[in-house]
């Protein structure tokens, strides 16, 4: 962490902290305030009116949690081997999957169509949770091993002169030490899984299935669309993501910042 001792430098560093902020305020407050006109609170009490508004909730905490339990376990034991293990051509095999970064959601949607529609997934949470999970698993193993890599090897090598095989290594040394990476996983797979519209909107066809970020089409009309309502059905579909960020925040930087560093 870096320190700054004199109150010049302090003064520099608060104003340009605060110039870079603005950007990404201004949007933010003038959703909220637009939210608010007209009807004011009513815009927010149409949006809680909608059918079905409490299942779009839960099936987007469904989603998201599914998505979660497997990015976290696939994450971290993908990021394990390419750390600690001997593998042959693990590196070939890492780059070739940090090559799917580059692979844009909107490519991949007639592929996964076709596939959802061979295996009989069209039209079931899987045919989102997976495709959703696999697209998340390049950037969180890339930020998982560079966290991994900073666990030293010794603590392995101990582990496995005391008789222990790879899966107790991973089950009771790795797993506990890589803490603050998990809280990480958890809040980014969280925050892409419960923001996710193009996979719901093509894939989830029954009309009991739809998620919260499809709420706001409740309010597009033919010819214009009821713009406070939109905006108050956004806020609402933010808040789990913002307050389970500022919930974990401390452990969330810390993560990012391990997982950064080699």
């Amino acid at each position: 962490m870096f320190e700054t001792r004199s109150v010049t430098a302090r003064v520099v560093l608060q104003v340009l902290l605060t110039i870079a902020v603005i950007p990404f305020v201004i949007p933010i407050w003038t959703m909220v305030a637009k939210s608010f006109e007209g009807s004011g609170w009513g815009n927010y009490a149409a949006v809680v009116s909608v059918p079905g508004f409490f299942r779009f909730f839960a099936n987007s905490a469904f989603i998201a949690a599914v998505s979660i339990v497997i990015v976290y376990v696939a994450t971290m034991m993908a990021a394990f081997g390419f750390s600690k293990l001997r593998i042959r051509n693990k590196e070939l095999f890492f780059w070739l999957m940090m090559a799917a970064l580059t692979l844009p959601e909107v490519v991949l949607i007639a592929p996964l169509y076709s596939t959802a529609v061979a295996l009989g997934l069209l039209g079931t949470f899987w045919s989102v949770i997976l495709p959703m999970a696999a697209l998340q698993i390049p950037f969180t193993v890339l930020i998982a091993r560079g966290y991994i890599d900073g666990i030293p090897d010794t603590l392995f090598e101990a582990a496995r002169l005391d008789g222990a095989s790879t899966w107790r290594m991973f089950r009771s040394v790795l797993l506990p030490l890589a803490r603050p990476i998990a809280v990480t996983l958890v809040v980014l797979v969280l925050i892409n899984s419960w923001n996710a519209y193009l996979l719901p909107k093509v894939f989830l066809i029954n009309d009991d299935m739809g998620v919260v970020t499809l709420l706001p089409e409740f309010f597009r009309r033919q010819y214009n669309d009821d713009i406070p309502k939109v905006l108050a059905a956004a806020v609402v579909t933010a808040i789990p993501t913002i307050v389970a960020y500022v919930a974990l925040q401390k452990q969330f930087e810390r993560g990012m910042a391990a997982g950064a560093i080699k």
